[in-house]
């Protein structure tokens, strides 16, 4: 046992642990993320968790799928809630274990609050959000202090799989100059709609990142105007991001993986040097 591990808190029997599983590649998950892993007795996971994650669970751990995804049968959030307080109350190490952060878009909250209910013993330990994370594998920072200060994260599906009806568009539009948003392959073409009606350009650079961080990844630039149409014709499937603002267009200078393997990168990808040079 190194020093290290020596440190890291001991699951208890009869605790539930909710734990991040980051956006895909196993690298991204968190120590205290491995260290619950080998301790959990069962692990409750989402769909969005891949087998080289859920493969570093300890040798007989039990494996219950939770997974939830828009179209398909799925379990209802409530039973899902309630099998974690069964689990911890017949004395059990109960993982809880989600695709990127259990508090971002994930219903950590919900659980957590169930288990208070039910007084429950539980831990939260974040995760690499998939809108910080997978932005960056596809090589474009949330923020870059000659494109924004601000950034807005949006899921772009309702808890009944509609477009959510409590966003303000008009708001979000005039004052978010980056918007990232999450689970919004469905509705894109109704969001870009409603973007350029509160003013946004149909030029404005877009990103849809498919399968971030993983080797499949996949990212497809493109703009506001045509962002749908073109994920339509390109078959870009779900799980993605997709990031609305100036900061796509430094993935010309970014894009390390794509550098990897011989895409030559600009030292200057928004202009900035020919703007000083003409001024």
């Amino acid at each position: 046992m190194t020093p290290l591990s020596a440190s890291l808190p001991v699951f208890q029997p009869g605790t539930v642990w909710l734990v991040g599983a980051g956006p895909g590649d196993p690298g991204l998950l968190t120590l205290h993320a491995m260290n619950a892993l080998e301790q959990a007795d069962v692990l409750v996971y989402d769909a969005l968790v891949g087998e080289a994650v859920l493969d570093l669970a300890k040798p007989g751990c039990e494996r219950i799928y939770a997974g939830k995804r828009g179209g398909r049968p799925s379990p209802v959030q409530a039973d899902i809630s309630q099998r974690l307080v069964r689990l911890a109350k017949d004395g059990r190490r109960v993982l809880r274990l989600k695709g990127g952060d259990p508090f971002v878009f994930g219903r950590g909250g919900e659980e957590a609050l169930a288990l208070v209910a039910a007084g429950v013993p539980f831990r939260i330990v974040p995760g690499i959000s998939a809108g910080i994370g997978g932005l960056a594998y596809a090589g474009i920072p949330v923020t870059h202090r000659d494109t924004n200060s601000a950034v807005t994260f949006l899921t772009g599906h309702g808890v009944g799989g509609e477009v959510p009806d409590g966003i303000d568009w008009a708001a979000v539009a005039k004052g978010s100059p980056v918007i990232v948003l999450y689970m919004a392959l469905k509705h894109l073409a109704a969001i870009a709609a409603a973007l350029m009606e509160q003013g946004r350009r149909p030029g404005e650079p877009v990103a849809i990142i498919s399968q971030a961080t993983l080797p499949s990844q996949t990212v497809l630039e493109t703009s506001l105007g045509r962002c749908a149409e073109e994920a339509s014709a390109r078959g870009i499937e779900p799980p993605c991001m997709v990031v609305v603002g100036e900061v796509v267009r430094l993935r010309q200078g970014l894009d390390w993986q794509g550098a990897a393997e011989g895409r030559v990168l600009h030292d200057d990808p928004l202009g900035l040097r020919r703007g000083r040079d003409s001024a």
